[in-house]
């Protein structure tokens, strides 16, 4: 999997971006996907999140995170598997991981991997919008994180 990673508050360091790329090519790789993808992360300002969430999802507040899947990696594109499937962006607002990681008392990374794996998690078909899916979906967050030492 290819990850463009667009730092655009340039606030991580060179640790927080290898990580974050390490935990989702785990998490693809605990997913089953197989197929070439890429998929670009872009970490904002509340601001920037604001601005989007209100133009995609019409609600004029910043968020924590937010996915735009292009490709689904279980969709079948024939017998040409020689173009990687586009899976999709994430858009993770780095005020909020500075705000939720002080709320829920732990670090800043672990903040930061959990929202970056909802988001991938998302782009790969999950929800979050009944109890039996977030039920789903949460574990596998957590196994992630768990897997990773960036438990609560």
């Amino acid at each position: 999997m290819h990850i463009d990673l667009f730092d655009k508050t340039e606030q991580l360091t060179e640790p927080q971006k290898e990580l974050l790329e390490s935990v989702l090519l785990f998490a693809a790789e605990k997913e089953k996907i197989v197929r070439e993808m890429e998929l670009s992360i872009s970490i904002v300002t509340n601001e920037e999140i604001k601005e989007i969430n209100d133009q995609y999802r019409n609600k004029n507040e910043p968020t924590d995170v937010l996915s735009f899947q292009m490709d689904s990696p279980f969709m079948e594109l024939g017998d040409d598997h020689s173009m990687p499937l586009l899976l999709g962006d994430i858009i993770i607002s780095i005020d909020k991981v500075q705000e939720q990681s002080m709320r829920y008392n732990h670090s800043f990374d672990r903040e930061l991997i959990f929202l970056a794996i909802h988001g991938f998690l998302h782009l790969l078909g999950h929800t979050h919008d009944n109890k039996e899916k977030e039920k789903i979906m949460f574990e596998k967050q957590e196994t992630i994180l768990k897997e990773f030492n960036l438990e609560r």
